[in-house]
């Protein structure tokens, strides 16, 4: 008779480490741990605290907005959101770059490429 481990289960969040940095910024997925599932409810741990949420409306939906957390919880890890940064803006940056003193360019190029980068960027 072998000793199979328990299956871990999990509830999990996409949690963004640069939340106060733009609608898109550095996501991380979050594992919260289930430690006990009943009819009514998921039973899980997020930061050290007991928590749960109700069973029906998570598997129905996939995820649900645990209230007293302030953050969605899902059944599946969630998909990370990407969006490229538009192509001028990598050129703009690679001009702002380019134009560095420390790479042979002047404080006044530099200044002006950063200035175009960031115009660039707010309207972007």
């Amino acid at each position: 008779m072998t000793d199979q481990p328990a299956v871990r289960e999990f509830l999990y969040e996409l949690w963004d480490a640069n939340w106060d940095d733009g609608p898109l910024g550095n996501y991380e997925i979050h594992m919260h741990p289930i430690t006990k599932k009943t009819d009514q409810r998921i039973h899980f741990t997020l930061a050290g605290r007991a928590g749960f949420v109700d069973r029906q409306r998570i598997e129905a939906a996939g995820e649900i907005y645990h209230r007293r957390s302030q953050r969605y919880l899902y059944l599946a890890p969630p998909k990370v959101p990407t969006q490229p940064e538009p192509a001028f803006l990598q050129e703009l940056r690679q001009a702002m770059a380019d134009a560095h003193p420390d790479r042979g360019g002047t404080n006044a190029e530099f200044i002006a490429a950063r200035q175009r980068y960031e115009r660039a960027r707010a309207t972007a």
